[in-house]
């Protein structure tokens, strides 16, 4: 991950819509103008960072995808951008007692945010073209088994024969389609050698199978670049703290990326009752007291940061 190395002096906040965005400029050492309102397209994004002097953070939230625009111009510019999580946006605006919420005041929260937490914001890179199709095509496959999930629930007790047909007759082709953006997928990871290379490694590992190591390459690209702490804290697997006094509670896994731990929470059942190091973990810990939920918690730890190291060790291979 990249950081600013010195505090920014313009730090601009872009609240997203999708027809519009509203601009706030943070000056570290002058009054700060009041937002603007621009369109939500290329053109005018181009224009508007052409007639400012200079930005040297821009900050926005990820919104449904209607962002995309916006941050292609910033990183074609060369403006260092970060995404930030709309939850911790939402509790930095509410320290200050702010409850009403408009555009205006999100963007200047975005700014204010930028300028308070700059050295711990990661900022954005952009992907390379086979990373961004193989996240498009996960993403795709995603969308397409929840619909297939949904209709196999609609034809199970259809309210007519048309009905039930008509469940059937979208089933067939939502799994030809499944089937068609899984082949491509496949086809993607064989010509792209480093894909291809940390594809394999990844299945080495007792529960990770081909399924889970696509998604985790697609949702989780910076496996391969993390410290140890880093990799679990991303992957929504570390655990926190939750003492109060005398009061020692249980630590709780929180934050992360949703969609990775959902991954490794499957991997880590599977790995619990595969051959292998990993079942002997789970075994372990069990017997030593602590709940099956707990033990698979640490085995959901243990492999992201398993991951992690080999695919930095497959990484200083290939450079």
């Amino acid at each position: 991950m990249t950081f600013l190395q010195k505090a920014p002096d313009i730090v601009v906040g872009f609240d997203v819509s999708q027809d519009t965005l509203t601009v706030f400029q943070a000056h570290s050492s002058s009054p700060c103008p009041k937002p603007c309102v621009i369109d939500n397209t290329a053109v005018a994004i181009r224009r508007f960072l052409k007639g400012l002097e200079r930005i040297d953070l821009a900050i926005c939230e990820p919104t449904g995808g209607h962002e995309h625009v916006l941050v292609a111009e910033l990183m074609a510019a060369g403006i260092a951008c970060h995404r930030v999580d709309a939850l911790k946006v939402k509790a930095f605006i509410r320290s200050f007692g702010t409850l009403a919420k408009t555009d205006a005041l999100d963007a200047e929260a975005l700014a204010r945010y930028g300028q308070d937490r700059w050295d711990r914001l990661a900022l954005f890179l952009p992907k390379e073209a086979d990373q961004k199709m193989l996240t498009d095509l996960v993403a795709r496959r995603e969308d397409l088994v929840a619909f297939k999930v949904a209709e196999q629930n609609r034809a199970r007790d259809p309210a007519s024969k048309v009905i039930k047909a008509s469940c059937d007759a979208m089933l067939r082709a939502v799994i030809r389609q499944i089937k068609a953006i899984e082949a491509e997928t496949k086809a993607l990871i064989d010509r792209t050698p480093q894909l291809k290379a940390a594809f394999e490694e990844m299945q080495s590992l007792p529960g990770v199978g081909s399924l889970t190591a696509i998604a985790l390459l697609a949702h989780m690209p910076e496996l391969g670049t993390l410290q140890r702490r880093q990799a679990a804290s991303l992957a929504g697997v570390a655990p926190h703290a939750n003492d109060s006094g005398l009061f020692k509670g249980h630590r709780t896994m929180r934050g992360g990326r949703s969609d990775v731990r959902r991954l490794l929470f499957m991997a880590a059942l599977a790995a619990s009752h595969a051959k292998g190091p990993l079942r002997e973990v789970y075994q372990r810990l069990v017997q030593n007291g602590k709940r099956p939920i707990v033990a698979i918690g640490a085995l959901m730890r243990k492999i992201i940061v398993i991951l992690n190291a080999r695919l930095r060790d497959l990484n200083a291979q290939q450079s």
